[in-house]
């Protein structure tokens, strides 16, 4: 084998690889920017990915906007005509959004699938609760929404926490953390450190279907894949695997309408180096 760096020996000639010019660096992509465009009702989204090879567009139910991947030095112009021609699609897929739910003084919420009214009282001592079918809220009219959210996220984490260890326990596996967040386009992901991530909205939705999600990413911790040996391991962890991924499937795009605020971006659940699987 030849030294490191070098291309070989040959009777005693010595042979040195051709210089390459060396290429300029990539160029890096621009952050996420919001455009108001004439004519669209919400605001559009540019974002440059160095992934991208073609330009794709989505309508972003969890955030109320449209957004555009384009790859890395696409002028915005362009990017811009191609969403004006599939602006009938733009529109269509709009229409075709739930309507936004907010956490509200006499709104409805589900809770594990059993819907709450939220009732706020501004005398209300303690902590925003659940009581005979309602969700109890303190303090001033307009902090209502901010604390029915952090009260449901404090939920969700310790439902999910819980049930994690619980069900990684059955199968002999450890749980590094359980982190919760406002992720977009996944309701959870099992890092290769053994970190669980999952989506704070699932505490809406019936127990079986939560259930699923956590016995799916824990079952992740003995197989980092979607093998058939994968999926009998998620289904002893779970039981039923098929129904609670068609109610994700039907009602995912209306949870996402609940609350107020942005939350995170839906593709910084894990660290960008570290292999995971997650629920779609």
């Amino acid at each position: 084998m030849a030294p490191a760096g070098h291309a070989g020996y040959k009777t005693g000639m010595f042979f040195r690889r051709k210089s390459q010019p060396s290429k300029p660096p990539s160029p890096r992509p621009k952050a996420p920017r919001a455009l108001a465009v004439a004519g669209l009702p919400v605001p559009l989204e540019l974002r440059e990915s160095a992934r991208a090879r073609r330009m794709t567009l989505r309508v972003d139910a969890g955030r109320g906007l449209i957004q555009v991947v384009i790859p890395v030095g696409v002028p915005e112009a362009e990017a811009l005509r191609f969403v004006g021609r599939h602006d009938g699609w733009v529109r269509a897929r709009l229409a075709a959004l739930p309507p936004e739910l907010p956490f509200a003084d006499g709104a409805v919420v589900p809770y594990l699938g059993i819907d709450h009214l939220i009732r706020h009282s501004p005398d209300l001592r303690g902590a925003t609760r659940r009581e005979d079918g309602a969700i109890l809220v303190g303090g001033r009219a307009e902090h209502v929404a901010r604390r029915v959210r952090d009260f449901l996220m404090a939920e969700a984490r310790r439902e999910l926490a819980e049930r994690s260890r619980a069900k990684a326990a059955l199968i002999g596996a450890r749980v590094a953390a359980v982190t919760v967040r406002d992720t977009k386009s996944r309701w959870g992901s099992c890092s290769a450190t053994g970190r669980l991530s999952f989506s704070w909205r699932l505490i809406l939705t019936p127990e079986s279907v939560l259930d699923y999600v956590v016995g799916h990413e824990v079952a992740h911790l003995r197989e980092m894949n979607h093998s058939q040996r994968f999926w009998t391991l998620c289904a002893q962890l779970t039981g039923d695997v098929r129904t609670p991924r068609l109610w994700l499937k039907a009602n995912g795009a209306r949870l996402l309408r609940y609350g107020e605020g942005s939350g995170e971006d839906a593709e910084m659940v894990s660290p960008a180096n570290d292999g995971h699987a997650e629920t779609p």
